[in-house]
């Protein structure tokens, strides 16, 4: 089988030339995209790419972020008809040695796209610090539900390997060019009804600082996430079928919606004027409150069990 390996760089010349010295014999190719490093990437996999032919070098003339980088590889990837691309960073934290399992379910035709799952390891999670393991926790959480893959946890974990047959069908003007990256093919890969499976593995950090600032993910990932969920919503239970999920969408969030907003409006009105408040006007709002929630418990339930799985 063609099997490459696209290996985004940006200032990674303490690392890259380990990285790419213990990749496996299976790989096919090797697709370093230098994503404008200011350091000595460059000179180091110029040098590479003369010495192994297998070594293919796209320099990026402005720095555009990961993804960017990402689809450059990819596209490159898809000319060489390879049948699976395997993602992997350049600064040494990604172990080599998972590849064949990271590949085996591909091969196997178990699934289409595999990613890395370090929350597997628990010696790694007991030394994270406690802010980081709960900012993952919802993280993740967040992006299983605008993603629609209920199933996979370490969702940004940036380790995957796709098939030839699912690469083709994400449109690289939708993928986020930048922190983004991951998340965004999570969403594309899943309008295509691809099966991904997670792979637990080691964590293994080094002295690298994240680029991906608190701040970015408090503050951007939440409002892409959630345009994220409502697309998904909206395109699976109401245009592209319509089930009995869609009658839970349809009347669970206007109770849950009216119920909240007479109730909220009634007890401001009573609590301005000193009375205490009828008891329909108590028990009204509580029942569509009660009857909507039911209803979108039973709308997500449903959702949960129908992530894409052959």
């Amino acid at each position: 089988m063609i099997i490459s390996a696209v290996i985004p760089c940006y200032n990674v010349a303490n690392h890259i030339e380990e990285v790419i010295r213990k990749l496996p014999d299976t790989i096919s190719w090797i697709i370093a995209v230098n994503d404008c490093s200011k350091d000595d990437t460059e000179t180091i996999l110029v040098r590479l790419s003369t010495e192994n032919k297998k070594i293919i070098y796209i320099r990026h003339e402005v720095n555009q972020g990961v993804g960017a980088a990402m689809i450059s590889g990819y596209r490159k990837s898809l000319e060489l008809n390879s049948e699976i691309i395997i993602k992997m960073d350049g600064d040494g934290q990604m172990d080599p040695a998972n590849i064949p399992a990271l590949i085996k379910p591909l091969l196997e035709d178990k699934a289409d796209f595999t990613k890395g799952n370090r929350f597997r390891d628990f010696r790694a999670l007991r030394t994270m610090p406690l802010v980081r393991r709960i900012g993952n926790l919802g993280l993740s959480f967040i992006i299983k539900a605008a993603s629609g893959y209920w199933n996979i946890f370490d969702p940004t974990n940036g380790f995957t390997a796709i098939k030839n047959e699912a690469l083709l069908n994400v449109d690289f003007n939708k993928i986020h060019k930048r922190y983004y990256f991951e998340t965004s093919m999570l969403i594309e890969l899943y309008y295509g009804n691809a099966v991904i499976e997670d792979i637990p593995m080691k964590a293994r950090y080094g002295k690298e600082v994240s680029g991906l600032s608190r701040t970015k993910a408090f503050f951007g990932f939440p409002p892409k996430l959630f345009l994220a969920f409502m697309k998904r919503i909206i395109l699976k239970y109401f245009l592209f079928d319509f089930n009995v999920a869609s009658l839970y969408w349809i009347f669970g969030f206007p109770l849950f919606l009216a119920g909240t907003i007479y109730g909220i409006s009634n007890y401001l009105k009573y609590s301005g004027i000193g009375l205490a408040a009828p008891t329909g006007t108590v028990v009204i709002p509580s029942l569509l409150i009660i009857l909507g929630f039911q209803l979108l418990l039973s709308a997500i339930s449903f959702d949960i069990t129908n992530y894409p799985k052959k």
